[in-house]
């Protein structure tokens, strides 16, 4: 089939991330003796100079890791909430939601730990080798892709009043970033070289990376941290508001290792993080498919999966967080999806319906519950709604913008494998704190502040994620790393992916991850969402042009409010793979949105 790329083949490395400038950093170090976690670690880093928008080293990332020669591990980068963010304390505040913006929506940082573990226990490259890239273009200047400058201007009036210290980074003379303008960010730049100062010296490689995790956790890097998050800072909510962050805060918290949640469906394993991100909704689709399924692409095949994954969501909306033990293997149990299974019909629902894993009754927030009992409409788009929201939504006081995430996947010579999806800490989420050069996060959002829920905001717990990387493993062998942008649409986007590749014939021998990446997507809306306003539109569904008008006039027929959007608005997925008989190597990467890229030979 046509594809707009080849799916890249070779056997020395292959990269894919969402910015052709990490993509081919990360294959440099691959060229230069580095392995697939030295090559991860230096595109982390630079996808938060060259995506700022997307994500920052203060945000959160987690990472899905095959080594060669050892088990799949979850590397866990989401920071929790720090101990004075109580739900008593923001209810005091006369909020009801946390908002979307500012200092009360920052959780401990979790990236940059997270990305120190990875180097340290599996890499092979010094800290300096890796920062060196992310330092150049941040000291010397890049030229920003459009959205950099566009997400700048959709909160130009914020930055010129309220967050000056952003301003000062990206508004500099008063003009935001344009495409084929080199754009720097020398504060940034500094703080990194400040590191790099303050560990040399320290020991061996092991040792200097522990030294920078500890300046990142308890010296300067922290100490302007704090700072930032005591400002009094505009957010959404309209007023000004203090965060909680501490020393102690940061002190105290470190990235970790799990087992991944797991799933097995017709000799592949997929591998996702747990419940405290939204990862088992792609298992949990899975366990609702039938055993045989209809026609790839068909308006019934788009529907079953539609309908499957409102049921998952609605389970991810009832079950899923870190301030409750969770009911994964019942969710995931044949028992459970075969009753599942059965509330599927021929037309669309728009009920937000969780189930009753073990016989224990689903508890929502009261937020949930009143969006999800709004009079039914079409599934068009509420006032303020946006039907293609591709991204993880963040909204600016005095205006509305969107953040998002970034994605990146690479695979070595040797068959080591590494899926991340890292986001948050977007120039948009907080003000720049003007001795680093970078923003706080803003994930506290996703944690409701209703009491006893899964997803609770908690001191010292994760506040649920929306991001989701993946691995598979055909026979029990490590095949495939994959993951896309798009908050709540991460899994959905997920699913049509693997599917496609599972489904659909080889090309040249291999799987066909561009056609898979290619092929038209889309999304639904039809459960509350993880960002603030964290709104819904029940039985919406939104899809590509390039749909056949046949599958959008039988949808609409089963009752789903259908949405047309452009050809190529759904859907941003990065993947690698690797043929474990032959040791050839592949790579695929989305061309919506003109800059994610494959690299590889």
């Amino acid at each position: 089939m046509f594809t707009t790329r080849p799916t890249l083949q070779g056997t020395f490395g292959m990269v894919s991330t969402t910015h052709w400038l990490a993509s081919q950093c990360a294959m440099a170090v691959l060229e230069d003796g580095g392995n697939a976690y030295d090559a991860a670690v230096a595109a982390g880093f630079v996808l938060h100079v060259v995506e700022p928008h997307l994500n920052g080293p203060a945000g959160e990332v987690p990472i899905i890791l095959a080594p060669a020669d050892g088990e799949v591990r979850v590397l866990c980068g989401q920071g929790v909430a720090p101990a004075g963010a109580s739900i008593e304390h923001y209810r005091g505040l006369g909020l009801d939601l946390v908002p979307g913006t500012g200092p009360l929506a920052a959780a401990v940082p979790g990236a940059f730990d997270a990305w120190m573990l990875l180097l340290r226990d599996h890499g092979t490259k010094d800290l300096a080798d890796v920062l060196k890239y992310a330092i150049g273009y941040a000291e010397d200047g890049h030229a920003p892709v459009e959205n950099v400058g566009a997400t700048v201007e959709s909160v130009r009036v914020l930055f010129e009043e309220e967050w000056t210290s952003s301003a000062e980074v990206y508004l500099p003379g008063g003009k935001a970033p344009r495409p084929g303008e080199l754009f720097r960010n020398p504060a940034l730049a500094a703080t990194w070289r400040r590191l790099l100062a303050e560990v040399e010296g320290t020991g061996d490689r092991e040792a200097r990376i522990e030294a920078a995790r500890a300046v990142w956790r308890s010296g300067f890097i922290a100490e302007a941290l704090v700072r930032q998050a005591g400002r009094p800072t505009m957010d959404t909510s309209g007023e000004r508001h203090t965060g909680t962050l501490t020393m102690a805060d940061l002190a105290t918290w470190s990235a970790s290792y799990e087992t991944p949640a797991t799933y097995d469906w017709k000799g592949w394993t997929l591998c996702k993080a747990g419940p405290w991100s939204q990862g088992p909704v792609l298992l949990q689709q899975l366990a609702l498919l039938p055993p045989e399924l209809p026609e790839y692409g068909s308006a019934a095949y788009v529907h079953l999966l539609v309908e499957n994954c409102k049921l998952a969501m609605a389970d991810r909306e009832a079950w899923y967080g870190d301030a409750a033990p969770v009911p994964l293997a019942e969710l995931l149990s044949d028992e459970y999806n075969a009753a599942r299974r059965a509330l599927v019909g021929d037309t669309a629902s728009y009920e937000l319906r969780p189930g009753s894993p073990g016989g224990r009754a689903p508890r929502m927030s009261a937020h949930a519950r009143v969006v999800a009992s709004a009079e039914p409409g079409d599934g068009s788009a509420e006032p303020g709604f946006n039907p293609l929201g591709v991204g993880e939504p963040t909204v600016a006081s005095h205006g509305g913008t969107r953040g998002d995430t970034c994605h990146l996947d690479v695979v070595d010579r040797w068959g080591n494998m590494v899926a991340a999806t890292p986001s948050g800490g977007w120039l948009q989420s907080n003000p720049v704190a003007p001795e680093l050069g970078f923003p706080l996060g803003t994930r506290l959002q996703m944690a409701w502040l209703d009491e006893g829920l899964p997803n609770s905001l908690t001191p010292g717990r994760r506040p649920r994620t929306t991001l989701t990387p993946s691995l598979a493993l055909h026979d029990g062998v490590p095949v495939m790393a994959f993951g896309t942008p798009g908050g709540d649409q991460q899994d959905q986007w997920q699913l049509h992916f693997f599917l496609a590749v599972a489904l659909r014939p080889p090309v040249r021998g291999g799987l066909d991850l561009q056609g898979a990446i290619d092929a038209p997507n889309w999304h639904n809306d039809s459960f509350p969402g993880s960002f603030f306003p964290r709104g819904m539109r029940p039985g919406s569904v939104t899809v590509e042009s390039r749909t056949p008008p046949e599958v959008v006039a039988e949808l609409r027929r089963r009752g789903h409010g259908v949405t047309v959007g452009a050809p190529w608005s759904e859907g941003r997925l990065c993947a690698v793979a690797r043929d474990p008989e032959t040791g050839v190597l592949s790579a695929a990467a989305n061309p919506r949105g003109m800059q994610g890229y494959a690299v590889g030979r």
